[in-house]
């Protein structure tokens, strides 16, 4: 017999192009993300978000009065997402009366995965660099990038002013690729040939790597094969196929000059936190090198950019943590860092 949830959790989702997530927080608890609540349905599977969570409350016997859904796309004035390679349209206000909520908090994707940081433990972490990880709350003001591949590429901020963590809502991942080398340049061409505007998520995601390979085979002369992401990462950690090698080689560096920019343009000077559901697979490859030597390597400002730290986030759900945080500061209640 399922035991009924307590009348104060918030319904949790996550929600993409391909699938959906959902889970439980209770905001009274040091740790209000509720592990064992997570599930994954298909996005295809359901003619609708309400479709899904009535779905989800039927699975597990829960029911939840309020909810904060983290959505991938742009959501407009709070009320309203289309959800980018998703058929489903999102509006608040309509869930709400459509499942007789209290209220639904509706925030993209990248916010919530923001709002995981302050949550995150030290276990939950790992340092891109020699760098030591950043002190949350250690001074008045601190400014983080948080920013990460997946389908596409999540790009936001996280402020801490006056004791209130406040999330920057950016599409960062689709401003323009800035060319830093002579083969940036080569690359920029043949995706400039194919696109026309040459954005960072081209080469920053899942897709990306595809898109990296096909230009780096035509400056090789080489023919290209009909690769997934899935085989140019797999043929790269065998060492089986050179050119897979120097694709994931070079995105890793293209990585670390975005990942530089963006704390250049946001004035993240306390730290960059890594994340996105690519980011596992390229995480070994980031921490060789060639990430932090472009990301520090940005002219005169070289020295500044040696101390900031760049971290991983391995957290298996950094976007359901990011909503809980969120449904504890929607309950009145303070964050407490993670331990």
């Amino acid at each position: 017999m399922r035991t009924p949830t307590r009348a104060a959790a918030t319904l949790l989702a996550d929600l993409g192009g391909t699938n959906v997530r959902f889970a439980l927080a209770d905001p009274g608890r040091a740790n209000p993300l509720m592990d064992d609540s997570v599930r994954r349905y298909r996005v295809k599977d359901h003619a609708s978000l309400a479709e899904a969570i009535r779905q989800y409350f039927e699975d597990t016997g829960h029911t939840a009065p309020r909810a904060v859904i983290a959505a991938a796309g742009r959501v407009s004035e709070g009320e309203t997402v289309k959800v980018t390679n998703n058929p489903w349209q999102v509006a608040a206000h309509s869930l709400q009366a459509e499942l007789g909520m209290e209220s639904v908090h509706l925030v993209n994707d990248f916010a919530a995965q923001a709002m995981a940081v302050p949550l995150l433990a030290h276990d939950q972490l790992s340092s891109v660099g020699p760098q030591a990880l950043p002190h949350l709350g250690q001074r008045e003001q601190q400014t983080f990038v948080v920013m990460g591949p997946g389908t596409g590429l999540g790009v936001a901020g996280l402020m801490r002013r006056e004791g209130h963590w406040i999330v920057l809502e950016t599409e960062g991942g689709h401003a323009g690729f800035a060319a830093h080398t002579a083969e940036d340049v080569e690359i920029l061409h043949r995706l400039n040939d194919r696109f026309g505007r040459v954005s960072n998520e081209r080469m920053i995601c899942g897709n990306g790597l595809v898109n990296l390979y096909l230009a780096l085979a035509d400056m090789a002369g080489q023919p290209a094969e009909e690769y997934t992401p899935e085989d140019i990462t797999a043929r790269a950690e065998a060492g089986s196929d050179p050119l897979c090698v120097r694709t994931v080689e070079t995105l890793a560096g293209i990585f670390g000059s975005v990942a530089g920019d963006l704390v250049l343009s946001l004035g993240g000077w306390d730290g960059v936190y890594l994340t996105g559901g690519v980011l596992p697979i390229l995480l070994p490859w980031i921490k060789r090198g060639g990430f932090r030597e472009r990301f520090e390597s940005k002219g005169r400002f070289r020295e500044t950019m040696e101390q900031v730290p760049t971290i991983a986030m391995m957290h298996p759900e950094p976007g359901l943590l990011g909503a809980a945080a969120l449904a504890v500061l929607d309950a009145g209640k303070p964050l407490v860092p993670g331990a």
